[in-house]
């Protein structure tokens, strides 16, 4: 199991992931009927070959992470968090702001930590209400068009459009491609598991941001050898 799952497993059995996994996932629902028939993705192997732009603008948010880390010392801990948000104008009750560190914090070292970060800012993104379409909602126009890219993604493999993604939906997914764009079976398999952290047989979108993150490498060649591998073969097995 990755790094990743070992650290969600450890908290599989808490609750506290349920309220802002249920907004998310209603976010998603939305986000999906909004953007019907506007599919930025034709195959999971379009989604691979986008790593090193995923890369490069995920590298960005290095610069806002050392913005807010005030002390310097490599997580942003709850009152930076805090100053995070007021930044950002995004108005939070004390409880909305515990569950957005907690889900987020999933080594449970009670900081926030570059990976976790991205997917904080990424939250933060999806669940900040717009009140101006002229207006940036996290004052970085390219930050936010690698965000939506990330949530097309999402949105391409989440079939039925329930906000949660299952392992029948990513068959399904590589399916509808053409015969040489397929994606192994095993490989999109081995991407499920590496989410579904908890073997529940569905994957929420903050899951699928810290596998995403994972594989996307953000200090590794890893979307190097995964996409040979999967340009590699085209047969369904």
């Amino acid at each position: 199991m990755s790094k990743v799952g070992n650290m969600f497993l450890c908290c599989s059995s808490s609750n506290k992931y349920n309220r802002i996994d249920e907004k998310l996932g209603r976010k998603m629902v939305e986000v999906k009927r909004n953007l019907a028939g506007h599919d930025n993705f034709k195959s999971l192997n379009g989604i691979i070959l986008r790593f090193p732009q995923f890369r490069e603008g995920l590298q960005n948010i290095r610069g806002v992470f050392a913005q807010y880390d005030e002390d310097s010392n490599g997580s942003i801990d709850r009152e930076e968090l805090k100053k995070c948000l007021q930044q950002l104008q995004m108005h939070m009750t004390e409880d909305e702001v515990e569950d957005l560190f907690h889900s987020c914090d999933i080594d449970g070292s009670a900081g926030i930590q570059f990976n976790e970060f991205i997917v904080l800012l990424c939250l933060i993104y999806l669940l900040k209400d717009q009140h101006s379409p002229t207006k940036s909602k996290l004052g970085s126009p390219q930050l936010e068009a690698t965000f939506d890219t990330i949530i097309q993604a999402f949105i391409f493999l989440d079939k039925n459009g329930d906000g949660n993604l299952n392992k029948k939906e990513m068959v399904k997914a590589l399916n509808e491609a053409s015969p040489f764009e397929r994606s192994p079976a095993r490989i999109t398999k081995t991407r499920f598991r590496e989410m579904d952290w908890n073997n529940s047989g569905k994957v929420n979108f903050r899951e699928f941001l810290f596998g995403f993150i994972n594989w996307v490498g953000i200090d590794t060649d890893d979307d190097l050898s995964l996409s040979n591998e999967v340009m590699g073969h085209h047969d369904i097995v």
